[in-house]
């Protein structure tokens, strides 16, 4: 089919079963090797609690009736049978967001709960260790391999080779643009725009196409352009046109057709826990909570900041005398570097570095200015001539940010925030970027996980607000932990 035509009839049975057909071996694959990791993890957190407990010796199972040989392939089947029918395989949270993770954590709870449960109801011994190392290590182990699963397939997604789901986008071309640019803009997450539909009135008699997304049909025949497109996946975005009946019409047209229905509202760079679906007179309304800028979260916040980050301090100070040491041979100037940053509130404060720099690199700046690389409000070359021979390595593992740590210590940063700017970007600010001073800069950031200098200026503030508004102490630890990911492979650090 050429953009902007219509299947004829005849075609579009031949061209529906081609969808589904392919639909199902992309995803085949990758849901049957989640299933043989799972099965294998098990097998071996049974295995090793059986082990654990009782050393592999039917004697020291202390004469109990139990036969352990029986009982430990049946946890193993009931355990998978347990993901499977509360549908930790479901394609809609493989391979991206949370609730993946959550539903075999909590799978395997229930099921530890009900055999507990069984078990006393029954009056049956089974050792109560045995069961808490092979569930304890189980769940673990199961998160784990979810998430080892997910990365390769984010890898593959981004080299264009891994499962993805095909999106037919429908709305006015506006609308549809930006979904297509949300949408790319996060490869990883597995949703590809295949063809758009568009208003009727916009529908030309020849081939169209938004970017390079080809226009398949109108909104009046919606289905069969999912099925010329080959999508799996329909995606309704703002449009007048798109009233709650014709709507309402459209998910009735797509029952038994394996085509999802999901809506994207204009609203974006809202995380899901903000977000609250309720149901009122018939209508789904969308409840926003407001960003949580003090409080209770606040103060353990920054309780856990300044406890991490004085127990680093006293764990990394003999290699920090060795970075000083390094610094002092090899060139002139102090080991430390201080610069005038802004924080929370505007409040001005004097951020801590190691210095990488020669001593008069400011007096450089003004020769070096033609050169900026970067399309904001920053300053950044790659092979600055100002950097130190210690310090390109140290921005390359980003050990001159340690002494922060100090900075953290005395309130005036986070671990986690936005990057503290400078006064002279502070100053051209437009409203929008100044929300970034509504909480503390951090040491590290959604901006330094995602690329750091790599980044367009424009993604580093989209970034920060995005963390400014939807911050909490999981997303703070999980952009902790990605950070040592980042730096050890030195991501956009120059």
């Amino acid at each position: 089919m050429t953009s902007g035509t219509m299947l004829s009839p005849a075609t579009v049975p031949a061209a529906a079963g081609r969808s589904r057909v392919t639909m199902r071996m992309s995803q085949r694959p990758y849901v049957r090797a989640v299933v043989l990791l799972d099965a294998a993890v098990i097998a071996l957190a049974v295995g090793g609690g059986y082990l654990a407990r009782f050393g592999g010796d039917e004697q020291s199972t202390g004469g109990s009736e139990i036969p352990y040989a029986v009982v430990a392939p049946a946890l193993v089947l009931i355990w998978l049978v347990t993901l499977k029918m509360l549908r930790c395989y479901d394609n809609r949270v493989l391979g991206y967001g949370a609730d993946e993770y959550r539903r075999v954590s909590v799978a395997s709870f229930r099921l530890a709960g009900g055999v507990a449960i069984a078990g006393y109801l029954a009056d049956v011994g089974v050792s109560r260790g045995f069961l808490g190392i092979c569930f304890i290590t189980g769940t673990v182990a199961l998160v784990g391999t979810r998430f080892l699963a997910r990365k390769w397939l984010h890898r593959a997604r981004r080299r264009g080779a891994g499962w993805c789901r095909r999106v037919l986008a429908v709305g006015d071309t506006a609308h549809v643009l930006e979904l297509v640019h949300t949408l790319r803009r996060e490869p990883y997450a597995g949703y590809q725009v295949v063809g758009a539909c568009i208003p009727d009135a916009l529908l030309a008699p020849v081939p169209q196409r938004l970017g390079d997304v080809p226009v398949v049909g109108s909104f009046s025949g919606i289905l069969d352009a999912a099925r010329a497109a080959e999508a799996d996946t329909v995606a309704v975005t703002g449009s007048a046109e798109l009233t709650a009946t014709r709507l309402r019409r459209l998910g009735w047209q797509l029952e038994g057709t394996d085509i999802d229905l999901v809506l994207a509202p204009a609203l974006t760079d809202v995380a899901g826990p903000r977000i609250h679906t309720r149901p009122v007179a018939g209508l789904p309304l969308i409840h926003v909570e407001a960003p949580e800028f003090r409080g209770a979260r606040k103060l353990v916040k920054g309780f856990v900041d300044r406890s991490i980050s004085a127990v680093v301090l006293a764990c990394a100070l003999p290699f920090m005398i060795i970075i000083a040491l390094a610094i002092k041979l090899d060139s002139r100037g102090p080991v430390l570097f201080r610069q005038v940053r802004v924080g929370q509130g505007g409040r001005e404060f004097g951020v801590y570095k190691f210095r990488t720099m020669v001593t008069n690199a400011d007096a450089l700046l003004a020769e070096l200015a033609a050169r900026n690389e970067t399309d904001g409000l920053l300053f950044k070359i790659r092979d600055d001539p100002r950097v130190t021979r210690v310090g390109r390595y140290l921005r390359k593992r980003s050990l001159d940010e340690l002494p922060q740590l100090l900075n953290v210590l005395l309130g005036q940063m986070s671990l986690v925030g936005p990057r503290p700017p400078l006064p002279t970007e502070v100053a051209r600010y437009d409203g929008d970027v100044a929300r970034r001073l509504l909480v503390k800069p951090g040491i590290t950031g959604l901006w330094q996980v995602s690329g750091r200098s790599d980044l367009p200026w424009e993604d580093g503030i989209r970034l920060d607000l995005y963390y400014v508004e939807n911050w909490s102490l999981a997303s703070d630890l999980t952009i902790l932990w990605k950070t040592l990911g980042a730096v050890l492979h030195g991501r956009g650090a120059y």
